[in-house]
């Protein structure tokens, strides 16, 4: 038994050692180079919106006035908009329709306002079109026979430079050889001279498409064009039989990974416009997150002087596994990762005070064996043993709670509430573990290592 209790305590302290190193606050993070495994993960702490700051978008259905959206276009288009805002990496957005025209994004951190407004509103309809003999320089705006409408041309400035080209008729409209709803893969890559570039292959059907035109045009122009906007209007040298192409143009690695992101999940199926777009400072404010901190910490405190002053040697231990369980819960967070907002860091506080609640349990219940005359080890060993079942149905009935918490979150748009369901749920486990594993481990040491000699110091455990 002795030897169990040692061994499991070196796994304890190991345990506590990897997870000081993953709480450090400047670690490098895991960066694993060996032949053709590479991994490389930040770990950092992740926060919200109300706790950073950031930014939030309204977006509004673009249509004519009195002209009403199509059933079930805005939740295909907050799906659409969420996978965008997915792809940007901002951690733990919030997207979320308001009323039957709205949209509303809150993207917390957000680095580069600009990229991300333009990424999610963008309509991302790409086609291909025949331009036939003629040039079109990129940025050109055109009319083709896929919805047809001729977007407002672009005021040339002095400093522009225009490539020689041949004049387009305002009239003109061009063929749509085909969309990209025909596309399979998209991603972004380097050229040769280092510059960034999109390439794509269709699908089965557009591939037929585009090994026919390239075949019977070789010679002429295929532009490829993004929301009525030449975007490259590459020469057909050969056929492409294969349905593999690629987009270049004079742009920077981030509007490639921008555009990339935009074909990738496709069109919306209404326009959307910016109606309001407004940065955003935390909403606690430094302060109110400093005092947050402060009274945490000092309720923490107050419980672990509880501890030490009841149930005295039995609430140090108590207090030990407390402390590993906050470190484990900061951990976890930084891993999984978890986003922190206000409710999050109320969840985990919550289920702070069911670690401490479980460690009751147990003493009251030692305390009760050792005053009915049972030996000290017998008396471990009840406290912990009974108290178990008690222990588990309080927590198995906490943990159903979060589990319809974070549904009720997840479907109806409540980040508040999920977050919190998700820190409340983390903590609740890990005071299981800390609560039953932890503390026992540590009361069975002690009692290793003095024997019966506490029990004739019973003041030691509280009695």
């Amino acid at each position: 038994m002795r030897e169990r209790n040692v061994g499991l305590l070196i796994g304890v302290i190991i345990l506590v050692v990897v997870t000081i190193w993953v709480d450090w606050p400047t670690n490098p993070g895991l960066h694993i180079h060996l032949g053709p495994i590479n991994f490389d993960r930040d770990i950092r702490v992740h926060q919200g919106l109300d706790l950073q700051g950031g930014m939030q978008v309204l977006l509004e259905a673009d249509l004519p006035e009195g002209q009403e959206v199509e059933a079930g276009a805005m939740e295909a288009a907050e799906v659409i908009v969420k996978n965008r805002v997915d792809a940007l990496g901002v951690t733990e957005p919030l997207v979320q329709s308001q009323g039957d025209r709205r949209i509303i994004v809150e993207l917390p951190g957000v680095e580069d306002p600009e990229l991300a407004i333009a990424t999610i509103r963008e309509t991302g309809l790409l086609e291909f079109i025949d331009a036939g003999d003629t040039f079109l320089p990129p940025g050109t705006m055109v009319s083709t026979t896929f919805g047809g409408t001729l977007a407002p041309t672009e005021e040339i400035t002095e400093t522009s430079t225009v490539t020689p080209t041949v004049p387009v008729p305002p009239e003109q409209v061009f063929t749509t050889v085909m969309t990209g709803k025909e596309l399979d893969t998209v991603g972004v890559t380097l050229d040769q001279y280092s510059k960034p570039e999109i390439q794509f292959a269709l699908k089965f059907e557009g591939a037929r498409i585009f090994d026919s035109f390239t075949s019977r045009n070789i010679g002429r122009f295929l532009c490829i064009v993004l929301d009525k906007r030449v975007i490259s209007c590459p020469s057909i040298q050969t056929a492409i039989p294969d349905g593999k192409a690629r987009i270049t143009g004079d742009f920077t690695l981030q509007e490639a990974r921008s555009l990339e992101i935009q074909l990738r999940y496709g069109a919306l199926p209404v326009p959307l416009r910016v109606e309001t777009a407004r940065s955003v400072g935390p909403t606690l404010g430094q302060d109110s997150v400093q005092r947050s901190v402060r009274a945490g910490a000092i309720g923490l405190a107050a419980v672990l002087l509880f501890m030490l002053i009841y149930y005295r040697l039995p609430g140090f231990l108590a207090a030990l596994a407390l402390v590993i369980y906050a470190l484990l819960n900061f951990a976890l967070f930084k891993l999984i990762p978890v986003t922190l907002t206000l409710p999050g860091i109320t969840g985990f506080l919550l289920s702070t005070g069911m670690a401490v609640d479980a460690n009751i349990l147990i003493f009251e219940r030692m305390k009760e064996e050792l005053r009915w005359g049972r030996s000290l080890g017998k008396a471990i060993n009840a406290g912990f043993d009974r108290a178990w079942t008690s222990i588990r149905d309080s927590n198995l009935s906490t943990i159903i709670t979060c589990l319809i918490l974070y549904w009720f979150g997840s479907n109806f748009g409540a980040s508040v509430v999920k977050g919190f369901a998700v820190t409340l749920f983390i903590g609740v486990v890990i005071s299981m573990f800390t609560a039953v594993t932890v503390t026992r481990t540590f009361i069975r040491f002690v009692f290793d290592v003095f024997g019966e000699r506490l029990r004739e110091r019973e003041w030691l455990l509280g009695i």
